[in-house]
């Protein structure tokens, strides 16, 4: 009966030492099942058979907290799962973007007038700007380029009020119309007188007219900053309408500079002293490439250069320009301005916008 006993008692440990490490409740019922078959067949007293049966529930009670614990965690790992595959394409997914210039978000129609925006970059700096641009649209082979083309002068009113040289305030670097040193020019000059008594206005208008005629033909789209005797649009205004307006700026002009001769075409470079401030900073050398490229299609064209092509001036128009934009000498009061002079002039400009823009 003791070896019995011993039988019993090492059982019920092997029963205890299997639920510690982790063994699962069927083996360690197994176990004392036999256990239970083996006191039955014995005659053990009743206080060794009390002992046990205290002892059996234990058992079975550890298993179960095992067991439990092993049947929860594939639970938790089926309940996340679904989670996973439905917030991981959000965490992946790439918002849509869309970028347009700013030229871009407005669309404007054919022969609509333009005014200045009190809104755009600038337009506070301007002194006259009751006047508005009008837009013309190529009818066909239209390229989505729109040429500003900016006839000289033409502003009744204009030589009396002054705008600030710079945007910043900072004085002007070079002379010209106005003088070096000073921090306010015209607003708008009236412009030179032809040997034969003609004003400039009336040619730079006549040159825009036929240059927009050329352009429009050519599939641009043309922004006529002034497309009548006078439009009342001081510098500032006419640069910051083509600033939000078109992708370039062409100013045509003929010098005042007193001699009795045609000294040709040149284009008012950006000079060193200017260069360092923005919005200049950021665009002279397309001012300077697009002036380069105007010279070369005239050249072209066999029109009289005047020296090397350019002259450095500290102009209020570059000094407010954020687009590519050229004040175009075409000559001075001793050329000739006739239609067919000014047709040639237009086709070598034509040719230069065309190579500005690779085309």
């Amino acid at each position: 009966m003791a070896r019995r006993i011993m039988l019993l008692a090492c059982a019920g440990i092997l029963a205890l030492l299997m639920s510690a490490c982790g063994k699962s409740q069927e083996a360690v019922k197994h176990q004392v099942s036999g256990s239970s078959i083996a006191a039955s067949e014995s005659s053990v007293s009743k206080s060794l058979s009390d002992v046990l049966s205290e002892a059996e529930p234990e058992v079975p009670q550890d298993t179960g907290e095992i067991a439990g614990a092993v049947e929860q965690a594939p639970e938790e790992t089926d309940s996340q799962q679904p989670e996973q595959s439905v917030v991981q394409p959000e965490d992946t997914q790439q918002p849509e973007t869309s970028q347009t210039s700013a030229r871009g978000t407005v669309s404007y129609a054919d022969c609509q007038e333009i005014y200045l925006d009190s809104s755009w970059q600038y337009a506070d700096h301007s002194a006259i700007h009751s006047g508005c641009a009008v837009m013309y649209k190529a009818s066909e082979n239209r390229n989505g380029i729109v040429v500003g083309v900016n006839a000289g002068h033409g502003t009744s009113g204009g030589s009396s009020v002054k705008t600030l040289c710079h945007p910043d305030g900072s004085a002007k670097t070079t002379g010209g119309s106005t003088a070096a040193g000073a921090t306010k020019a015209t607003a708008v000059s009236g412009g030179m007188t032809f040997s034969d008594g003609t004003s400039e206005s009336s040619v730079t208008l006549r040159m825009a007219q036929i240059l927009r005629d050329k352009l429009l033909a050519a599939g641009y789209d043309v922004l006529m900053v002034r497309d009548g005797s006078d439009v009342q649009l001081d510098n500032v205004a006419r640069t910051v309408i083509c600033n939000n307006v078109a992708d370039c700026h062409i100013s045509l002009h003929w010098d005042g500079d007193g001699l009795n001769y045609d000294k040709g075409s040149f284009y008012i470079s950006v000079p060193d002293g200017i260069k360092g401030m923005e919005p200049v900073a950021s665009h002279w050398t397309q001012h300077n490439a697009l002036g380069a490229s105007l010279v070369d299609g005239l050249r072209a064209q066999g029109c009289k250069i005047n020296g090397g092509g350019s002259m450095s001036i500290d102009l209020t128009r570059t000094s407010y320009s954020t687009i590519p934009s050229v004040d175009m000498e075409l000559g001075n009061a001793c050329s000739n301005h006739s239609d067919e002079t000014l047709n040639t002039q237009a086709e070598g400009l034509l040719r230069g916008i065309n190579a500005y823009y690779g085309r």
